[in-house]
């Protein structure tokens, strides 16, 4: 009898239980991610109200500009050709930055 006790300390163990503790660890792990890789890259303009204008991969071919005007989020993407429809550019020079944070405009 006293054998049965032990073994049987009356608490059922639910296994269900188990898989909602990683559901919560997995969503926690999530969001923890997602906003280290926001600040490590600089990000952080996406969830403020002021409008910007930003370049991703300048001076390559697969170079796009992303403007955020109010709600709306537009990507440029340059192209040689200007028969197809939709927001396209070409590159038209290059700017550099001085030390002094001066900025010179190069045009090609």
């Amino acid at each position: 009898m006293k054998r049965r006790k032990i073994l049987n300390t009356g608490e059922d163990h639910d296994p269900v239980a188990l898989l909602s503790n990683l559901f919560d660890v997995a969503m926690v792990f999530a969001v923890a991610l997602m906003v280290a890789l926001v600040t490590r890259f600089n990000m952080t303009e996406l969830f403020s109200q002021e409008d910007y204008t930003m370049v991703k991969n300048p001076g390559t071919p697969e170079m796009e500009i992303i403007a955020k005007e109010g709600q709306t989020i537009t990507r440029y993407k340059p192209s040689e050709s200007q028969t197809s429809s939709g927001p396209k550019g070409r590159k038209v020079g290059v700017a550099y930055e001085l030390e002094n944070g001066e900025i010179i405009y190069v045009p090609e």
